[in-house]
């Protein structure tokens, strides 16, 4: 193994790399066993790779998950895999490739990945990303093929593979610079391809079948659980700061899933007319409201979405009451609206119509519902900025790369999960806004699966009604505090 060179690793920590001490580094090693324990999921992630096969008969199909991304020299951030390829397969690595091969009938899908490099490889220790020393004991192709049930092979062997392509091909793009810029380079003549691949994926994932059911029921679950943690922990008399329950929140995401889905948002006060805040810089004081956006994501990649607003206090005020039975009528009307068939638009459109009467209410639209959804400055939209939803699943915004008549304009189909999240924000220097209602936002959200007959939502232990949140949060609140793990639940 002396002849292992810098040049062959992959953030290597030394500048000069001894032949000597490689040698030494390789010998007087014992195997690390592991156990293998299949996916529980490998028959639906074949017929996943069934239905693309069928999509795009006798064409090559190129689908990466990513590389490792840097924060900074020496320091990578946490690599999530891409979404397309965790469907396929249930790989979570880094670098892994899947390529269906076009074959008489169908497809012969081979998941190229990384190589084990155990300690005696000479990269064990010398590769600080690949090194076991470094990164603990990885899968070897052999093994990932027996729990993933997919054939597996070194990435190594992915470049003559694809020089071998002599029929169309098609490439997820954006994932794999490596692929995109060198392999099989972007051009604007294969772009439109490509694209349909993207949407095709996005389409076949619109539909979730029961395994990804129960992940999103669980990513849920989870966020539930956070949820009551931060309330168990939020005082009533005194300030904290928005970091300290972001913080609480990603405890038990962490522990009990992956970790968060997305950027945790927990808004106070003011804060809460910033549609993303996730700075998470400011107190929570008792006399406001508190918004939070917050989402766990189960350890299969499944996220969750949901967003309570509370009084901090214990109970709203009349003008924050005001404005949150707005939106928990518009949620409502939102809810009725769901069912197979229906429109995605329309569901949109239940919505805005409670928020434009309920806006007329405030005295901030002066015109009826009719007139205002027909004046083209949509003026409500200033204070609901957003529709009512988005789909949900591997992704917070799941299957955004389908295409229109697919969703946003097309229909909902039974075992769609999507978001029902109508808002209205008044921001603090709004001068269209009454001044007693300044610096008040209000998002309820729920994640929503759409069933035969209508609408179940997956998010319903997190009670909605004014009065069930004032009487939830003062139980949390006589609960106390907790631990991840006191439940009984192992990290």
């Amino acid at each position: 193994m002396g002849n292992v060179g810098k040049e062959e690793l992959t953030g290597a920590h030394d500048n000069d790399i001894p032949a000597a001490f490689v040698d030494y580094m390789t010998g007087n090693w014992r195997e690390q066993e592991t156990t293998l324990s299949p996916v529980p999921h490998a028959e639906r992630t074949a017929a996943r790779r069934a239905a693309l096969s069928h999509a795009f008969p006798g064409e090559t199909l190129v689908v990466p998950t990513g590389r490792i991304q840097w924060r900074s020299y020496g320091a990578p951030y946490p690599f999530r895999g891409g979404s397309d390829l965790i469907w396929l397969t249930a790989d979570q690595d880094p670098n892994s490739v899947l390529v269906l091969h076009p074959i008489t009938g169908g497809h012969d899908a081979v998941l190229y990945v990384d190589p084990r490099h155990g300690p005696a490889s000479g990269v064990g220790y010398l590769d600080r990303i690949l090194g076991e020393v470094w990164q603990g004991r990885c899968l070897s192709p052999q093994e990932k093929s027996a729990v993933l049930g997919v054939q597996a092979r070194p990435i190594g062997e992915l470049p003559a593979a694809l020089r071998r392509i002599s029929g169309p091909v098609r490439v997820l793009r954006g994932y794999d610079t490596g692929i995109d810029r060198e392999l099989l380079p972007a051009t604007a003549e294969n772009a439109v391809r490509d694209a349909l691949l993207a949407s095709v994926l996005a389409e076949l994932r619109l539909p979730k079948d029961d395994w990804e059911l129960a992940q999103l029921q669980e990513a849920v679950d989870i966020t539930v659980r956070g949820f009551e943690d931060v309330a168990r922990v939020l005082p009533s008399e005194r300030e904290v700061s928005e970091r300290l329950l972001e913080g609480v929140f990603a405890t038990r995401a962490r522990h009990d899933g992956n970790g968060v889905g997305y950027a945790s948002i927990v808004a106070a006060g003011a804060h809460a007319t910033t549609l993303h805040w996730v700075r998470n810089d400011g107190a929570v004081r008792p006399d406001g409201l508190l918004l939070m956006d917050m989402g766990a994501e189960a350890r299969s990649c499944y996220t969750a979405d949901v967003t309570r607003t509370w009084p901090v206090s214990g109970g709203f005020s009349a003008a924050e009451r005001d404005v949150y039975d707005i939106v928990h009528a518009a949620r409502d009307a939102g809810l009725a609206a769901i069912a197979p068939g229906v429109a995605f638009e329309d569901v949109d459109l239940a919505c805005k119509r409670v928020q434009i009467e309920g806006l007329r209410d405030l005295g901030l639209v002066e015109v009826g519902v009719e007139e205002a959804l027909a004046d083209k400055r949509q003026p409500y939209r200033r204070w609901t900025l957003a529709a009512f939803g988005h789909m949900l699943g591997l992704d917070v915004h799941d299957c955004g790369h389908a295409r229109p008549e697919h969703y946003a304009q097309g229909v909902l189909r039974e075992r769609h999960v999507l978001t029902m999240e109508p808002g209205i924000y008044l921001q603090p220097h709004d001068e269209l806004v009454p001044e007693g209602l300044r610096g008040i936002g209000v998002r309820i959200e729920d994640d929503v699966r759409v069933t035969a007959d209508g609408a179940r939502v997956m998010s319903h232990a997190l009670p909605v009604a004014a009065a069930d949140v004032e009487a939830w949060l003062a139980a949390q609140r006589e609960a106390g505090p907790r631990l991840p793990g006191d439940d009984g639940r192992a990290a």
